[in-house]
């Protein structure tokens, strides 16, 4: 933006968000929330970048926002060539103040780089499998070089912040921003004061961070003494050899009947699921924000929780925590759930005050106070 176009308060900030990366979980999350605050904004004309495949996943009918689709073969490669040629070339073509990444790495020649830190590197340390340490190596390696060209880099919580100062990321820690996601106005405590029913909930995509082979163990060690409690796992498969890994868990444990797999679900049904779980579990070893566990608390639900990484700054007093790599101290926590009522409610009352701390118009505005701030030129402080 030209320094004449500047002084003149009509002419708006044009804002390129590449989503090419927004495809499933936080990602999807954050976007569907966070687009419709954006829109609202009349300093800025927004344009969206996403493939073709991504049109039933996002809104498409905002106001203030040009929707620009690609057309490519999906693929890991493809989408890393093609976001580095043509997202620039886009940004080039409508004349974009700045580009924003709602990813660990963006376009490397995209003006005005602002790039969202919300997958967690150090996934690589609870991987094993060779495809998947390359994978998150060409994430680490993505995210350096994004930041060595971006103008600022929001992460999602403290935990975040301090874990990507670390290493070459580091060098960058002046660029860095925490704003913590938000939680839709969907998610409510139940209207009325019901009891809760038998099941154990857990809600994610399907991966190996996320740690429910653990916690699969962790039923089997209670169903001596609570033979009626069951768990629901709300998420998808995306990785498909850890889901096989799963349900031969489920077989080898006995389990066979109660463990349920829902897949993808709406979030409507998500909200009676936390409204009407016995206890609500997130058991991931490794998280830099975690929107199921905000959704929970919204609801009420009663929460035992991991004790690493954002998890006890997210949830603070409102949950019970165990050592997710201890399936003893997991079911030692869920226990204690279903032997306290009282304990419940506690935690319930809890979870619906600790839940009012995040809101997605919060986040969308501090959000935006980075973007505009490096609109300005702002020095780095």
């Amino acid at each position: 933006m030209s320094a004449a176009e500047q002084s003149n308060p009509q002419v708006k900030i044009r804002l390129l968000i590449n989503a090419l990366h927004s495809k499933s979980g936080g990602g999807l999350t954050y976007l569907n929330n966070m687009l419709p605050h954006f829109a609202a904004d009349s300093d800025l004309d927004i344009h969206l970048c996403i493939h073709e495949d991504q049109r039933k996943l996002l809104p498409d009918n905002l106001e203030n926002i040009t929707v620009h689709t690609l057309d490519f073969p999906q693929g890991f490669w493809q989408l890393q060539l093609r976001e580095q040629i043509d997202v620039p070339r886009l940004a080039r073509k409508i004349g974009a103040d700045i580009t924003f990444s709602p990813a660990n790495y963006g376009p490397l020649m995209a003006p005005n780089s602002v790039i969202l830190l919300r997958n967690a590197l150090s996934v690589a340390f609870v991987e094993r499998r060779p495809v998947k340490l390359a994978y998150w190596a060409m994430v680490y390696a993505g995210t350096v070089l994004s930041l060595l060209t971006s103008k600022r880099a929001i992460t999602v919580s403290e935990y975040a912040r301090v874990a990507a100062s670390g290493g070459l990321i580091g060098l960058f820690s002046n660029r860095l921003r925490v704003i913590p996601h938000g939680v839709s106005g969907i998610f409510l405590p139940p209207k009325q004061n019901t009891n809760r029913e038998k099941f154990l909930l857990a809600v994610s995509d399907i991966y190996v961070q996320k740690n429910f082979k653990n916690l699969i163990c962790a039923v089997a060690r209670l169903a001596s003494d609570h033979s009626d409690v069951t768990l629901k796992i709300a998420g998808r498969p995306i990785d498909t050899e850890y889901f096989a890994e799963l349900k031969n868990t489920v077989s080898k444990e006995k389990l066979d009947g109660k463990v349920e797999f829902l897949g993808q679900v709406h979030p409507q049904e998500l909200v009676a699921l936390y409204q009407r779980c016995g206890v609500f579990v997130f058991p991931s070893t490794v998280e830099t924000f975690g929107n199921p566990l905000v959704e929970a608390m919204a609801c009420g639900a009663p929460i035992a929780c991991s004790n690493t990484a954002a998890m006890p700054e997210v949830v603070g007093d409102a949950a019970v925590f165990f050592d997710p790599l201890n399936i003893e101290s997991m079911a030692s926590a869920i226990g204690r759930f279903l032997n306290d009522g009282e304990l419940c409610r506690e935690l319930s009352r809890k979870a619906v005050d600790r839940a009012k701390k995040y809101s997605w118009k919060k986040t969308a505005e501090q959000t935006l106070a980075v973007i505009k701030d490096v609109n300005m030129g702002n020095d780095l402080s």
